[in-house]
């Protein structure tokens, strides 16, 4: 496991909080995509912060948040094409997750489909 500080980086905000940084990077993408914390990026980096976290896509670069003990939250941005890809297939694979699951949720509702009662029949039964 390497520093990220090793590898070719853009800064754009220093000692920032979350919210602040999320709103740089839903300002400043082309493409947002929100992880929980703890999302692993670049294979050896732990993303940290309070949900929802933003990772940005902009050209090649991929905008997200860096927190340093003791100096605070950064954003900062890597080109990295592989990120991006893995990224959107991540993405990609949540909302055919989610499609399937509201589809088992419709057949259920299928299933268990209540009475039509018209305003009348209502109204009759509250003058029992």
């Amino acid at each position: 496991m390497s520093c990220i500080e090793q590898m070719k980086y853009k800064l754009y905000l220093e000692r920032t909080s979350f919210r602040e940084a999320r709103e740089y990077i839903e300002k400043n993408s082309e493409e947002v995509y929100y992880v929980e914390p703890g999302y692993r990026i670049f294979k050896d980096y732990y993303i940290i912060g309070v949900p929802p976290v933003a990772l940005g896509i902009r050209g090649d670069e991929v905008l997200f948040t860096y927190v340093k003990p003791c100096h605070g939250t950064f954003v900062m941005g890597v080109d990295s094409s592989e990120e991006i890809a893995r990224l959107r297939e991540r993405e990609e694979e949540k909302i055919k997750k989610t499609l399937k699951e509201g589809q088992k949720k419709g057949s259920e509702k299928d299933k268990t489909k209540a009475s039509i009662i018209s305003y009348g029949d209502i109204y009759k039964i509250n003058d029992r």
